[in-house]
């Protein structure tokens, strides 16, 4: 991952936790995996424990917020525990990849 994204992402945890406890919070997709193009977004996958629609909006806002300021897409991948443990977005193979292959942000 470059250092540029892995900065974006940590202003984008830090403006976060003010607004929500976060649970995990990890960069995958082309950028971190090193295959990216000029114009790929940043993927973020987010695990929080309750999420409603007004959270979601604010996640959503905030990630266009930190994207603009730094030129760059931010994509959000919002799920709760609760989710993981009892929906089918919890055996989705996009999931398997980004616990093995993404890069958590701390």
């Amino acid at each position: 991952m470059q250092e540029s994204d892995r900065q974006i992402a940590a202003e984008f945890h830090s403006r976060l936790k003010e607004i929500v406890s976060i649970l995990d919070l990890r960069i995958f997709g082309s950028r971190a995996e090193g295959s990216l193009k000029d114009d790929s977004d940043l993927d973020v996958f987010i695990k929080l424990a309750n999420l409603d629609r007004p959270l979601r909006e604010k996640i959503h806002d905030l990630a266009w917020e930190v994207g603009f300021e730094h030129n760059r897409i931010i994509s959000t991948f919002v799920v709760t525990e609760a989710q993981l443990q009892t929906e089918a977005i919890g055996a989705s193979p996009l999931l398997t990849k980004v616990f093995e292959e993404g890069v958590a942000v701390v």
